[in-house]
């Protein structure tokens, strides 16, 4: 039987129990940094309760992990240790997270060509949590790799898609956070009934058909959530504005030079915001930010195809570079002047960007003698068969002086209807 410590209250999942394991993690300084981290960076601009942070969303994706292993038919098939190694390694899933979250890894992959999940490794095992890992009984790389869905276990694959899958408890956790922090709620989503449906089929993670309803809520309520929120066209501005004044203070400031975990922590929304203001290649796009003088929208357009082409063309450096020069030369501005955005495009990563890809959901049927037919979402759900094509978002951005030029100029040259023919904030 697992002890607990105590508790925590959460604003959304209530009281979440921690064990002395988890108390020692929680209370390191890897982790107690992740308070220093806003979730959604840029979003507090659009929704003023935007404010939570990295660190109560690693609390609750531990405490689903915990409802994960109560699940009637997972419990059979983890141990008590098992069960601690994987609400551990979700503890820990977001701590590599840079200043701004998604916003910071613009840099990692430019200037370093890693992830916030290789971070993520590096500070898990080369960090005080090492030693707490160590110290309480579990191998550091093994919580490591858990901690970003590549553990591997033999004929245990689905230990990882717990924490990294179509449904995993990372996204069970935000789409109810989120929703509930910026107030954009879009539907409700039973996210116990999926975790109390979940089971393994062969040695993967599988939902039983009976939460199809459920399952129908949870890809409504992201595709709802990644329009409204995470690719807000004002949320989006503030977040190319923050990885803008990041890559020009980059050489100065030397945001990417960090030889161990402990310089790189240093790094937190607050330390990088002051520094960035105090630094002169990026201190008028902080003052704008400041005063909320965001990058104007002149042209968003939204594609609905079944076919990856226009996903891909837009994603390309040359084509985008492209398209921006003609609208330049057209509205005459300089090209520095235009920003082209499309939430799959590297250059400001957002990763609820998968949503944009067709995703089989694996589902099954169990029959009266147990045994567990798989299914394809897409042929028994009407509403996942409608939303799997490839949707993408394109949008131009300039400042407040040539909004009206480039707008005209985007409309002539992409076609479709211009953002500034719309209501906007």
């Amino acid at each position: 039987m697992r002890r607990y410590w105590g508790e925590i209250k959460d604003p959304v999942h209530g009281y979440i129990n921690i064990t002395g394991t988890e108390k020692r993690l929680i209370d390191s300084y890897p982790v107690q940094r992740l308070r220093r981290l806003r979730q959604l960076a840029g979003s507090e601009f659009v929704y003023s309760g935007a404010n939570h942070t990295r660190f109560e969303h690693s609390l609750g994706v531990m405490h689903l992990a915990g409802k994960v292993a109560e699940n009637q038919n997972l419990a059979v098939l983890l141990d008590e240790e098992e069960i601690q190694l994987v609400r551990m390694a979700c503890l820990l899933h977001d701590v590599g997270h840079g200043p701004f979250s998604h916003v910071f890894e613009h840099l990692l992959v430019k200037f370093l060509n890693k992830t916030h999940e290789d971070i993520t490794r590096w500070i898990i095992q080369e960090s005080e949590l090492n030693d707490i890992i160590k110290t309480v009984g579990y191998n550091p790389e093994d919580v490591a790799k858990l901690a970003v869905g590549e553990l591997r276990k033999p004929k245990k694959a689905f230990l990882d898609q717990i924490i990294q899958s179509a449904v995993d408890i990372d996204k069970l956790d935000f789409v109810v956070r989120d929703t509930y922090h910026t107030g954009a709620e879009y539907g409700y989503v039973d996210i116990f009934r999926l975790i109390h449906m979940l089971d393994v089929l062969g040695e993967n993670l599988a939902v039983d058909v009976g939460a199809l309803s459920a399952l129908e809520s949870f890809v409504l309520a992201r595709l709802e959530s990644f329009r409204s929120i995470y690719f807000h066209r004002v949320g989006r501005a503030a977040q190319i504005m923050l990885a803008t004044a990041m890559e020009a203070a980059n050489e100065e400031l030397g945001l990417v030079e960090f030889d161990t975990p402990q310089e790189y922590m240093q790094l937190t929304d607050y330390s990088v915001w002051t520094k960035l203001k105090e630094c002169k290649q990026s201190r008028e796009i902080m003052d704008n930010l400041e005063r909320r003088k965001l990058l104007k929208c002149a042209y968003d357009r939204t594609f609905h195809v079944k076919e990856k082409m226009v996903t891909s063309i837009f994603c390309v450096d040359e084509v985008r570079e492209q398209v921006r020069n003609k609208i330049a030369a057209e509205a005459g501005v300089a090209p520095e002047a235009i920003i082209i955005d499309v939430p799959t495009v590297p250059s400001v990563p957002y990763h609820h960007s998968d949503l944009l890809e067709p995703m089989e959901i694996p589902v099954f049927q169990k029959t009266r003698s147990g045994e567990k037919i798989p299914l394809r979402l897409s042929d028994i759900s009407a509403v996942f068969d409608v939303l799997k094509g490839f949707i993408n978002i394109l949008r131009v951005y300039t400042d407040a002086q040539n909004l009206d030029k480039v707008s005209a100029a985007s409309l002539k040259v992409i076609g479709g209807t211009p953002s500034s023919a719309k209501i906007s904030f």
